[in-house]
């Protein structure tokens, strides 16, 4: 099972959507700052208000193989999370060697006020032959830590967040390989990832897929008005999954219409 195709674009996803979020937001308390929350899980923040992101992401080696891997992912976000319910579509190229595989996703969230967000989505509903991970449903939570403590008063924003969530299929479903090698058949069906702002640079990030624990960093640069959030972290810490660390790494941009 490759985590590209499984957990590592979703979090892409999140990162890229997450400045067509806050610049849209009215700042209102302290805002989530503008760097990558997670790793290889949701947040439940997403893009919308006619915000469009892509990206690319990266595994070496795959678990399993002695080869890297890569995707691709380009979406849409509408709809007002304050008002109503947002919404965010996402096509992906689930190996960009070929160009032969794509599936899609949707996340719909709703902005609960306080610096906090539901979503719920779906992930690798499969429009092509091919793919090594069926639909995997989610519901998820986030929240920016509001104590006096955790906020960045200076640019307005909290520098601890944490995400807290369920899902099924590859939140809980070992690979046949992870099986063959006796890790079992069920991870946790829980995920969840907290990131924490250092000295207003980037975010130390860790997360919990459901299946391994994973670790890494996360800033977002500026080019005058253009951002660029930078992802790179280790993944499979544990021994729960896959067959030894990988290097992951993702990168996104977003901007409104």
């Amino acid at each position: 099972m490759k985590i590209l195709k499984t957990c590592l674009l979703p979090a892409l996803v999140g990162l890229a959507a997450l400045h067509g979020s806050d610049a849209i937001a009215e700042q209102v308390t302290f805002q989530p700052n503008n760097h990558g929350k997670s790793l290889t899980t949701p947040i439940a923040w997403g893009a919308s208000n006619n915000v469009i992101f892509f990206g690319v992401s990266g595994t070496s080696p795959s678990p399993y193989a002695a080869k890297s891997d890569g995707a691709a992912v380009v979406g849409y976000g509408f709809g007002d999370p304050k008002e109503y319910f947002g919404c965010h579509v996402t096509l992906i190229s689930l190996d960009i060697s070929q160009w032969k595989e794509y599936a899609a996703g949707v996340h719909l969230f709703r902005e609960l006020g306080n610096s906090s967000a539901l979503g719920v989505g779906v992930e690798n509903v499969m429009l092509t032959n091919g793919g090594d991970s069926g639909k995997s449903y989610y519901a998820v939570y986030s929240q920016g830590v509001q104590s006096d403590i955790f906020v960045d008063k200076a640019h307005g924003t909290s520098k601890l967040s944490f995400s807290t969530g369920v899902g099924s299929g590859h939140y809980g479903n070992k690979s046949p390989l992870d099986i063959a090698s006796g890790k079992g058949d069920h991870g946790t069906y829980v995920f969840g990832n907290i990131a924490y702002d250092v000295a207003n640079e980037f975010n130390l990030i860790t997360d919990w897929n459901g299946l391994n624990l994973n670790a890494g960093v996360s800033k977002t640069f500026r080019f005058a008005s253009f951002p660029l959030v930078a992802t790179v972290g280790a993944a499979d810490l544990t021994h729960n999954s896959g067959d030894g660390v990988r290097f992951i790494f993702a990168v996104g941009t977003g901007f409104k219409l």
